[in-house]
């Protein structure tokens, strides 16, 4: 049982990967204790967003992952 989790941009450079996989259920305290120190800070910074199986959540405190689900953990985009 395992939830795939996706990171984009500057979070797939602090990870070195841009793909995890944590066992299922996942709920947001175990998502950020999961998480190596520097990237479960960033990730917990208010510009970060958190999609879950394609539906953006209104809380990052709303996930409730489960086997097969995708979560991204989206930074905010920039232009050049």
């Amino acid at each position: 049982m395992a939830v795939r989790i996706v990171l984009l941009g500057r979070l797939a450079d602090m990870a070195g990967t841009g793909e995890l996989e944590m066992p299922a259920p996942l709920e947001w305290a175990g998502l950020l204790a999961a998480l190596p120190d520097d990237l479960a800070a960033e990730v917990s910074g208010e510009r970060i967003r958190l999609a879950l199986d394609g539906q953006v959540l209104a809380a990052k405190e709303d996930l409730q992952a489960q086997d097969g689900s995708e979560v991204a953990l989206l930074p905010p985009v920039s232009g050049g």
